[in-house]
């Protein structure tokens, strides 16, 4: 009997493995071709483009970064760092409000958020462009960052919400009677508590607001606003025959995504299943 039951785990188990594998495979291996092609020139691309390079090309990061990547990466770093602090600020709120509303009306509140997710971006387009070009704003961040904040809330709110329900009322009603108010049981207590999941809800803005093209790229009007996806897409177009720059530009753009996840994959996991299964 116990062998008919090990086998049957081993294989499954050994088929997994090779899954996962394989998987990682697909995964990484576009990315390590990228990094190989960066520290080439045009003719061992094209004459090698599997190989490793005969000479190593490290100055395609320089032209890189003085062509423009340093502009547009500049602006990446601002339009997200503002998005990621408008999101957690607000999102956390939001949901530390909606839990703390009894009955009906909170989950009326929370509902409410939640039908937010079923509004397409792409059907907002226009009627954001007209309104950002009306009051002034489609030369500035804010043509970028406002709609970045508003279309990740509802996912946020849901994430933080669910672990939020999760934290034990015990210490809430305890700091009620040492006299806490609601704002100083909300940085004390569940801040503190609910790191996985910001931390989640921090690596999922981020790579949004990082990667983001479409209100990129007609939301803003000033070329001097370009964030990565968009200023990738115009260097590659001036650099059509100088594939080991361009190459080099994407890897530049990749690496603040990489340094996030690196430092926040511990919290991640865990607080994105937290979320997902609380509440």
């Amino acid at each position: 009997m116990k062998k008919e039951t090990i086998i049957p785990r081993s294989i499954s188990g050994l088929l997994m493995f090779l899954f996962c594998i394989v998987l990682s495979i697909i995964i990484i291996y576009p990315l390590l071709w990228i990094i190989m092609s960066s520290f080439k020139d045009y003719m061992s691309i094209y004459q090698d483009v599997w190989g490793l390079p005969g000479e190593w090309h490290f100055d395609n990061y320089v032209r890189a970064w003085t062509r423009g990547i340093s502009q547009y990466f500049v602006n990446s770093i601002i339009v997200t760092i503002c998005t990621l602090i408008g999101v957690l600020f607000i999102a956390s709120t939001l949901a530390f409000g909606v839990t703390q509303l009894r009955g009906k009306v909170g989950y009326i509140v929370f509902l409410a958020v939640m039908v937010c997710l079923l509004l397409s971006p792409q059907v907002c387009v226009l009627p954001l462009f007209i309104l950002l070009r009306s009051v002034g704003l489609n030369k500035t961040y804010l043509a970028m960052i406002l709609p970045y904040i508003a279309f990740r809330l509802p996912m946020s709110v849901m994430l933080i919400r669910s672990f939020f329900v999760g934290i034990s009322k015990e210490m809430e009603e305890a700091a009620i009677m040492d006299g806490a108010t609601l704002w100083q049981i909300f940085y004390k207590i569940y801040v503190p508590l609910s790191k996985p999941i910001l931390s989640t809800v921090t690596i999922m803005t981020i790579y949004y607001a990082w990667n983001e093209f479409l209100f990129a790229t007609i939301l803003v009007d000033s070329s001097s606003l370009r964030t990565i996806p968009v200023g990738l897409m115009v260097f590659r177009d001036g650099l059509m025959t100088e594939w080991g720059v361009v190459m080099a530009g994407m890897v530049i753009s990749c690496i603040p995504l990489i340094i996030v996840y690196l430092c926040m994959s511990r919290n991640f996991i865990r607080g994105l299943t937290a979320g997902s299964v609380k509440g």
